[in-house]
């Protein structure tokens, strides 16, 4: 690495540090105040609330890295720009290319240990968070991992399960009735038991005392058996996850939960399976917004006078917020099935990185990149540098 490259560097990972650091201190304040009558309520130690923010680091980390790239790229290379040093650069024969390899670089560092983080422990921790608040209420230590009142339908074996309470973190299903339909969805007969466990080692389900009742074709009651004993039930495909799965919002799910959720449930309506298969593809073009904002930022962060400075900021932070305005549109028009997953996660990214590549090139010609207008993109003029 030059001695230019790591002056550079400095320049933009200083104020970077600074904004990311401080929306995180933001943040923070912000969640104490909401969420700090609850600690003094359960009681609640300083460890375990240290714990608690320490857990959901990941997820702000997320939001905050694209923030303080936009923030520190713009004000370090404003910065270099207000003190010429851009300009002497690019006089000593240095191309703008070359000179922003560094922060390009860095953009794309951003982005995999963004795509780390969004891979499973950011949705883990955006899934946990309102339980473990709950824990502190309640007094308990652990989060209990429970759903209360589910419905599943698994259409290829023609079961439909309704339980009270799911237990994930125990595998057991309370309080379930469990009908099993032929292919003309007639009843042929239905468990109602009081606790169903499955077991992994065989993927086996144990029922637990409750009935078995048949049905005749007319839908009329024709045997009610009691349950007791050793209830094996062996031949089901389904486990508690995918029971549960059904019930998990796509947002808060994981990369291998979101996997697992779009295999085992491959039977389900397409429009169904719509937010799944969106947020599948968004868990990976969701990082790359970092170096998306790099793209932007730098073009507009190289001005020559104090107005550019300021036009430069404010299309800067318009770009961003539009962003986000259009990838929030383009999620939802892929949840609802309006548009395929795969464009509806990427088509901002890419949409963005092209304006940022037109900027670029815009400056690079010497082009003022605080304006879009089209008689400065395609009037004539000398280049920056060879």
């Amino acid at each position: 690495m030059r001695v230019l490259d790591r002056y550079l560097l400095k320049n933009v990972l200083m104020p970077f540090a600074y904004c990311f650091v401080g929306f995180i201190a933001i943040w923070l304040v912000f969640d104490l105040s909401d969420n700090g009558p609850n600690f003094i309520e359960g009681k609640v130690g300083l460890a375990r609330v240290a714990r608690f923010y320490v857990g959901q680091l990941p997820d702000i980390a997320v939001i905050s890295l694209p923030t303080g790239l936009l923030l520190g790229v713009l004000y370090g290379l404003s910065r270099m720009s207000r003190s010429n040093e851009i300009i002497s650069m690019l006089t000593a024969g240095v191309s703008l290319w070359r000179i922003l390899l560094p922060v390009m670089l860095l953009g794309l560092a951003a982005t995999s240990v963004e795509i780390w983080l969004n891979h499973s422990l950011a949705p883990h921790a955006q899934a946990t968070k309102a339980k473990q608040l709950e824990a502190f209420l309640q007094g308990r230590d652990e989060i209990e991992t429970a759903l209360d009142g589910h419905l599943f339908r698994n259409r290829s074996g023609r079961r439909t399960w309704y339980a009270e309470r799911v237990l994930l973190d125990r595998g057991e299903l309370h309080w379930v009735q469990i009908a099993q339909q032929d292919e003309q969805d007639n009843i042929l007969f239905k468990y109602y038991v009081r606790i169903a466990k499955y077991l992994p080692e065989t993927k086996e389900w144990f029922l637990d005392k409750g009935s078995l009742v048949t049905f005749d074709k007319e839908g009329n009651i024709a045997s009610n058996e009691y349950l007791s004993g050793q209830n094996l039930i062996s031949g089901w495909t389904e486990t508690p996850w995918r029971i549960a799965s059904s019930g998990l919002a796509a947002e808060t799910m994981t990369v291998p939960q979101l996997r697992d959720y779009l295999a085992i449930n491959a039977d389900f309506p397409d429009l169904q399976l719509a937010a799944y298969r969106t947020h599948s593809f968004y868990r990976f073009a969701l990082p790359w917004a970092c170096f998306v904002v790099v793209i932007i930022a730098a073009p507009l962060g190289i001005v020559f006078s104090r107005r550019g400075v300021l036009a430069g900021v404010a299309s800067s932070i318009f770009i961003f917020f539009a962003m986000i305005f259009l990838t929030n549109l383009f999620l939802a028009l892929g949840a609802g099935g309006r548009i395929p997953p795969f464009w509806a996660a990427w088509i901002p990214n890419f949409f963005f990185l092209a304006v940022g590549g037109v900027l670029l090139w815009m400056r690079s010609t010497n082009r003022d990149a605080t304006s879009l207008r089209l008689g400065s993109i395609f009037r004539r003029t000398a280049p920056l540098s060879k």
